[in-house]
């Protein structure tokens, strides 16, 4: 079920009301853990067993490492955990790429065996609530949290409907604990909660779906596409991409506001950082700090030789790129930040005058940036978008083709007014883009640039109504599944 689904907004107000009428905790949980089985069996039911199957893994995994004394023993627990749901998301997600990518290495060395026909369906969401039960069981065995011994309690956190299908992904220390309390109604809580459902919509319907049809005519036939076309797709991808999963990430926080439970923020304004680096700490944030308290620490973190953190950062920049898609090209994308990252890393020593820079963050207080920051950010953006290209092209030959076909062109005058003739054909969505940068710049101070309680009534409401009525004539009535459901 989508969010900017007709069904989803029949779903939502009658899970609201029944939930707000249980009279006590037990049956609130209830109610939002049939909501999310509900919800995620909208898409196929029969994949909601392979969710209480992980789900349960990791559940009497804590239980057993909560009481088990030996050291040994509960590292043993953990691991059997760990591997059971690394199992799954692999067979799920990974085996597939893996022997198809074996046979085909045996065809380069003569060894011919029969091609994979198997289909196997990726379960949507799978990477998400796999993470999410993971970490229960790690911070378990840390001592970071004791084990839930209410089994609802536990599985209306990892399923719980907002945030299940693409995140964030939460953490127990923070979350679960919410289950284990009555929640009560809160009118200044649920306001807010829509003020972030309505601007998660207006960037998914009047934006990233928008740029959308831009992106997929340059990379639906990219042999044909000029390079005009390429450049241009390039960009709106980029901020396709990040349109699309902040509004989920919005929309998730705000329905969950509306049940009394608060989610992590996942994005900061990532286009506005001035470094790869600093880009990391505002993209898809619950995922990056997943990869650095579970996977780089782990590694030994900041405090082994820069040896070795250089290769953690590209192991974790790896995992992530594969976390992404089972496909060379999302490694290839992962390989490429990881690059970046120790490039800035390495900048980055206190001897070096630029690491100042590389480690700033753009100025709060003043409306105007200085051109050192502005240069920064267009650095940043570029070499984000060369990421892109890898991340959206089909395969690792093709971005490396439309990356050189972009900057081969740019030495042409050709170029540049091919790209302002596409520029005016596409002007009402790049004027949806430009509008919502601006927005953004000018409240970048804010989580949601919506959150404008403090205005006077008047101004509020008007603001309110006419995001809405936008989004009623202006919207797009068939929306783009998220981005983010394929991982």
């Amino acid at each position: 079920m989508s969010f900017a689904s007709l069904a989803f907004f029949l779903f939502l107000p009658l899970v609201f009301c029944v939930h707000w009428l249980a009279s006590n905790r037990k049956w609130q949980n209830g109610v939002l853990l049939a909501a999310a089985y509900v919800f995620y069996g909208w898409w196929d039911w029969r994949f909601c067993f392979l969710m209480m199957a992980s789900s349960l893994i990791d559940y009497f995994a804590g239980l057993w490492i909560d009481v088990e004394t030996d050291q040994g023993r509960r590292k043993k627990i953990m691991v059997v955990a760990l591997s059971g749901n690394l199992l799954i998301l692999g067979f799920f997600k990974y085996f597939k790429f893996f022997v198809e990518s074996f046979i085909e290495s045996c065809g380069n060395l003569g060894i011919h065996l029969p091609a994979w026909s198997w289909q196997i369906v990726l379960p949507v969401g799978v990477s998400f609530y796999t993470f999410q039960s993971m970490s229960y069981t790690i911070d378990v065995y840390l001592g970071r949290c004791r084990a839930s011994r209410s089994v609802f309690d536990y599985l209306t956190f990892v399923s719980f409907f907002p945030q299940l299908l693409a995140g964030p992904i939460e953490r127990a220390t923070a979350l679960l604990p919410q289950f284990q309390h009555i929640r009560v109604f809160s009118s200044g809580a649920a306001s807010e909660g829509c003020r972030f459902i309505i601007w998660g919509l207006a960037k998914k319907m009047l934006v990233a779906d928008p740029l959308a049809e831009i992106a997929n005519i340059a990379y639906g036939f990219s042999a044909r596409s000029s390079a005009a076309q390429l450049f241009l797709g390039s960009i709106c991808f980029a901020f396709q991409i990040y349109c699309d999963f902040s509004a989920y990430s919005d929309i998730a926080v705000g329905t969950a506001r509306l049940f009394g439970i608060q989610l992590m923020r996942n994005f900061a304004y990532p286009y506005f950082s001035q470094s790869i680096t600093e880009f990391w700490r505002r993209w898809h944030i619950s995922l990056s700090t997943w990869f650095r308290d579970y996977i780089y620490i782990p590694l030994g973190g900041n405090r082994v030789s820069s040896a070795k953190q250089y290769r953690n950062l590209l192991i974790v920049a790896l995992v992530s790129g594969l976390w992404h898609g089972a496909a060379w090209h999302f490694i290839v994308w992962g390989a490429l930040h990881g690059i970046y990252l120790v490039t800035e890393r390495a900048l980055m020593r206190k001897d070096n005058p630029a690491s100042r820079r590389l480690l700033s963050i753009v100025d709060t207080e003043s409306l105007v940036p200085d051109l050192a920051s502005v240069l920064c950010m267009l650095r940043t953006f570029t070499l984000a978008c060369i990421g892109w290209v890898f991340f959206r092209a089909q395969t690792v030959g093709d971005g490396l083709n439309i990356v050189w076909r972009i900057t081969t062109a740019m030495f042409h005058a050709r170029f540049y007014a091919d790209v302002l003739q596409l520029v005016q054909s596409w002007s009402p969505a790049l004027a949806a883009l430009g509008a919502l940068i601006l927005i953004e710049w000018w409240n970048r101070k804010s989580w949601n640039p919506f959150a404008i309680a403090h205005k006077p009534f008047l101004l509020r409401w008007a603001a309110y109504t006419m995001v809405c009525w936008y989004l009623l004539l202006f919207g797009t009535h068939q929306t783009e599944e998220f981005i983010y459901f394929q991982f």
